[in-house]
């Protein structure tokens, strides 16, 4: 079984933010699997579906952003899961552009402050994670105005196009493994040719 954990804020004023991007993934998925994400458990909105014949929970943290790692580490126990084996997060990451993906089988917040509430409360960083681009700040801006904020028409359409990919990455991580999934997302573009290469490392 996996948890498949999108992280946001609740409530109708964040939509479709940046901040809320791991929502609008789990919404994705929900669609492709045709599960409802309605049941309220352990201060979260899931839903339970199969991928490939394995079990998933889709969810959607409702303790607000900074403190998404309460309710998944209540979700874990509850459900006797390994985080290494049996978790997946995705959420926005401003050190990439909009449209961008990464994914990792590991490692630090990077300055999120959901991530750093997960790995607190979990006690671990080994965890599969889906870092979606939502662009840096502009120059003079406040970071919580830039991603509490909503895209521009242009990026919301780069957004549509990552957000269908990364619930698509998930289904390649549960039922072919994190390395696939890396060498097929964590792509480089060489400046010197402008060649594309696929690597299973991040940069």
């Amino acid at each position: 079984m996996y948890i498949i954990a999108g992280l946001g804020n609740p409530g109708r004023e964040y939509e479709h933010t940046r901040h809320n991007c791991g929502f609008d993934c789990i919404d994705e998925l929900a669609d492709l699997l045709g599960v409802a994400v309605v049941k309220h458990e352990h201060r979260a909105i899931t839903g339970a579906g199969y991928i490939e014949g394995e079990k998933v929970l889709l969810v959607k943290p409702q303790t607000y952003m900074n403190k998404s790692g309460e309710s998944l580490a209540e979700l874990l126990g509850f459900y006797k899961l390994d985080p290494a084996r049996s978790l997946i997060v995705l959420y926005d990451d401003i050190d990439l552009e909009p449209g961008q993906l990464r994914v990792r089988g590991s490692g630090s917040a990077g300055g999120h402050n959901g991530m750093k509430d997960i790995i607190k409360n979990l006690g671990t960083q080994e965890f599969a994670r889906v870092r979606i681009g939502v662009g840096a700040k502009p120059p003079q801006w406040d970071l919580a105005d830039h991603v509490l904020g909503h895209f521009s028409p242009e990026d919301r359409q780069k957004m549509d196009e990552s957000i269908e990919q990364a619930a698509r990455t998930v289904i390649t991580i549960v039922t072919e493994g994190i390395t696939p999934a890396m060498n097929r997302v964590n792509r480089k573009k060489s400046k010197k040719d402008g060649e594309t290469k696929e690597s299973s490392c991040e940069s």
